[in-house]
């Protein structure tokens, strides 16, 4: 019995790879029920994400048979050459397997290191795999362990607490302005993807008060509905300021668009109550930098917000190491287990046989003794079961402690011959 892990991700494949390869939520069902047709494999779950497909398994015999049947499935199941792929797929077993299936969902294998999502999808794909009745005691040991480093990493290091996306950055800032952003207002001037992700950021933390300002009025309409918030004109937009907190502009205007001389007239109007500014345009800027230097105004360009994402960053990197040092430690404790779990076999064959012996030489002596009472045989039946246990008890006790250690397997295969198990 061995644990292994076949797959491609962000760092060993091309997209264009990653694309073809990709199974959707719908198709896993039928790849899971595939996968168990084949006899090599006698667990197995997939972890498909948008940047990686994977396969866990363990297989009865060699591992390096059931990698190479996985692949041939996937193959089979995708419909492409095995070639087109098969240079891209990592092959973990035993040690590395365990390995990866627990950097996984901690985040250490993402292409954003310490993003939270990957956790939720391997958690699903779990319950695929269990609903499908298609995991047994070792899977499920496996994940369930997997699980619970991952909530030790995520409580024990602040690997997923630095923000490392330019939008998440700029919320993270207006808290800092703001504190609880509840109640706070916003302005979005242009309506491209990133000031809708920022706007989105914002949204769930709280800001109630939405207004949209785009050269393209529908499209500002579009996405104030899109928002629950009001659209109002390009021309306008500088107005309509003095009623937010937060401003985001992200225009591909050729020129500046808010002055010092506009703001310093809206800080006027909001009576110095202090205003957020984000500037997301590239050369040229959408906010005059010398905007800057008036009072109670924040203002932050993509520059600025791109230094925060690296320190970040760099923070994050850090705080992986300590992560490393959790999954390291756990690693070794699940190995132990496994290589307990496969003294199990032995433990039960020596029972079996020692039981036989005894209950062949218990009716042989009871056919020898007609004259004994009821009572008296369960007697004397009941001494020799305790004669059994408490002769097995020591050479068990010392197999299942040896056995979680590197050369357990030693023991075992003593014990076999030794009591000529292997015949059996």
């Amino acid at each position: 019995m061995e644990l292994f892990v076949v797959g491609l991700n962000h760092e060993t494949a091309r997209i264009a790879v990653r694309e073809r390869l990709h199974i959707s939520d719908k198709e896993l069902p039928s790849l899971l029920d595939l996968l168990g047709e084949r006899p090599e494999i006698v667990e197995r779950m997939v972890l498909a994400t948008c940047n990686r497909v994977e396969v866990y398994g363990v297989s009865e015999g060699d591992a390096r048979s059931a990698m190479e049947a996985v692949v041939e499935t996937l193959a089979t199941f995708r419909g492409i050459p095995a070639a087109d792929f098969a240079g891209a797929l990592y092959r973990h077993a035993t040690t590395e397997a365990v390995r990866h299936a627990f950097r996984v969902p901690c985040s250490l294998d993402s292409l954003v290191l310490g993003e939270p999502q990957i956790l939720g999808q391997v958690k699903a794909a779990y319950a695929e795999a269990r609903a499908r009745a298609a995991v047994g005691t070792v899977l499920s040991s496996l994940m369930e362990q997997a699980f619970h480093v991952a909530k030790r990493v995520r409580t024990e290091t602040g690997i997923g607490g630095a923000p490392v996306s330019i939008a998440s950055v700029g919320v993270d800032l207006a808290r800092q302005i703001f504190g609880d952003l509840s109640g706070r207002s916003v302005m979005i001037v242009g309506a491209g993807e990133m000031a809708e992700l920022a706007l989105t950021h914002l949204r769930e933390d709280g800001v109630t008060s939405v207004l949209v300002a785009n050269r393209s009025h529908d499209r500002a309409v579009a996405l104030a509905a899109e928002f629950h918030g009001r659209a109002v004109t390009f021309e306008s937009f500088r107005q309509e300021m003095v009623a937010a907190d937060i401003v985001v502009s992200c225009t591909s205007a050729p020129h500046v668009i808010l002055k010092k001389e506009d703001l310093q007239r809206i800080v006027q109007e909001r009576r110095h109550r202090p205003i957020f500014l984000i500037d997301l345009a590239a050369d040229p800027r959408d906010i005059d930098p010398a905007c800057n230097e008036l009072d109670n105004v924040y203002l932050y360009n993509l520059d600025d917000l791109e230094q925060v994402v690296q320190a970040n960053r760099a923070e994050r990197q850090r705080e992986a190491g300590q992560a490393e040092a959790i999954v390291a430690r756990d690693v070794e404790l699940f190995l132990a287990w496994l290589r307990g779990l496969e003294a199990v076999p032995t433990i039960v064959s020596l029972r079996e046989r020692v039981e036989a012996i005894r209950a062949q030489e218990l009716e042989r002596a009871l056919g020898k003794l007609s004259d004994l009472t009821p009572e008296q045989r369960a007697a004397i039946a009941g001494m020799t079961r305790t004669m059994v246990n408490k002769i097995l008890h020591q050479p068990m006790t010392e197999l299942k402690r040896q056995a979680a250690q590197q050369n357990g397997h030693l023991y075992a295969s003593v014990l076999r011959r030794l009591f000529g198990l292997e015949e059996r």
